[in-house]
């Protein structure tokens, strides 16, 4: 049987981080490691065990907003952060991507979707509403590198390869793509480890911003 996925919860709402508490104490496959609600004991949970995915609030009076969040991925560079924030701040969750997180869930959604954002975080996936991709794709697009050597590194991508992060750009998950391509999930998340580093990058959704850039997949616009 596979090891739970560790999640750490950082938010300072008392009644929010109780049910999410709740949420994952009960959930099959998941353990909760901790519910805290400052950067400061978060950061020592890390140096620890750490946690596969970190749940965090940026908003909260004691974080440190993104230099918290940039903090704890310094402290626990292996887990996955996703923020929770409320919805439509595109420009907030651009931030916290560029920080390092692997995407953003709005407070607004259900429990039980979150269950599945935590599902797929720690799969590797981007996590973020496909509706909101077009903003932050805007916020990002000024500050991600688009210059000649990024067009001469996506060059030397392979075929597969190049496959793959198209794919990515079109915001298939790990296992859709699998199942075009008649390949395994873990060769899928094999090829993106060698893109990432082919790219110069560290997350997914930079390399993603930069297919959207050089014309590998169409990117999102608002409508």
């Amino acid at each position: 049987m596979a090891d739970p996925v560790r999640v750490l919860v950082v938010d300072d709402h008392e009644m929010f981080g109780e049910a999410l508490s709740l949420l994952f104490e009960r959930e099959p496959g998941l353990e909760l490691v901790a519910r805290l609600s400052n950067v400061e004991r978060a950061v020592d949970v890390c140096r620890g065990r750490p946690p596969d995915v970190i749940l965090m609030d940026v908003d909260m009076r004691d974080a440190g907003g993104i230099a918290g969040l940039a903090r704890l991925r310094q402290a626990c560079p292996s887990a996955r952060v996703v923020v929770l924030t409320a919805p439509g701040n595109a420009a907030l969750v651009a931030n916290a991507l560029a920080a390092g997180a692997n995407g953003y869930v709005p407070k607004d959604r259900s429990l039980d979707e979150l269950v599945g954002v935590v599902r797929r975080a720690a799969d590797g996936e981007i996590v973020m509403p496909a509706s909101d991709l077009a903003g932050v794709f805007e916020h990002l697009r000024g500050r991600t590198r688009g210059g000649p050597a990024d067009g001469l590194a996506i060059q030397r991508l392979t075929g597969r390869e190049t496959e793959i992060l198209r794919a990515l750009a079109e915001g298939r998950a790990t296992p859709e793509i699998a199942d075009g391509l008649g390949i395994s999930p873990l060769t899928v998340q094999s090829h993106v480890k060698s893109i990432l580093a082919k790219l110069g990058v560290h997350s997914k959704i930079e390399a993603v911003t930069l297919a959207w850039r050089h014309g590998l997949a169409e990117a999102p616009h608002h409508s």
